[in-house]
């Protein structure tokens, strides 16, 4: 699978190649320094994955993110701090993954697999952080009526979607088929009007689903 990394720091770059080409079907096809040469870079050579630091010149992460929405390219938003602003704007730009770039080698590998098998991981701190950014109170609300709009079993595969865990792994936990978890997926998506898994899960959080 090919990638391409764009961030502001050189030895960022270094560093998350070394680790990523140590995988023998993963391989870097380019670099970029700023959002512009990522979207550049990205519309270009068509690469499975792109990691995409948030804050970098010219055009930042988010704004980057925005424009590549709609292409196949899934964007794995790799960020420093997980207090980071713009990590739920990312997110709702249909990012497909969040790392924090201090939570190892093994997170951001993982995290481009998910991303080119259809799946979405998230930092665990990231995930706090945004259901804090969303507001406890306002979310409370909200869910009596979100919970309607979906199944029991949907609701299920939400709630669970939204804790991170992958297809494969919903499935076990709720012993059923794969076919079956995408199934649910697929009508989820279309009662959510939600492009992608990242999608349902912030509609998750920001209806107080999971908490």
């Amino acid at each position: 699978m090919s990638v391409v990394i764009a961030d502001d720091q050189e030895m960022v770059r270094t560093g998350f190649r070394l680790i990523l080409e140590s995988q023998d079907d993963i391989r870097v096809i380019a670099e970029a320094s700023d959002g512009v040469e990522a979207v550049e870079a990205v519309r270009r050579l068509r690469p499975d994955v792109c990691l995409m630091d948030i804050r970098m010149p010219k055009l930042d992460g988010l704004e980057a993110t925005k424009l590549l929405r709609e292409d196949d390219t899934k964007i794995v938003v790799v960020t420093t701090f997980d207090l980071d602003e713009y990590v739920y704007g990312a997110l709702r730009a249909g990012a497909s993954g969040f790392v924090v770039k201090n939570s190892g080698p093994r997170l951001l590998i993982e995290a481009v697999y998910a991303a080119v098998k259809g799946d979405s991981l998230i930092s665990p701190s990231v995930t706090v952080r945004l259901l804090e950014h969303l507001g406890r109170p306002s979310r409370a609300r909200t869910r009596d009526a979100a919970v309607r709009r979906l199944t029991p079993q949907e609701l299920k595969v939400v709630t669970l979607v939204a804790r991170g865990r992958t297809n494969h792994e919903v499935a076990e936990d709720l012993t059923l088929s794969l076919s079956t978890i995408k199934s649910h997926l697929s009508r989820i998506q279309d009662k959510l009007t939600a492009r992608n898994r990242v999608e349902i899960a912030a509609w998750a959080w920001e209806n107080g689903i999971v908490d």
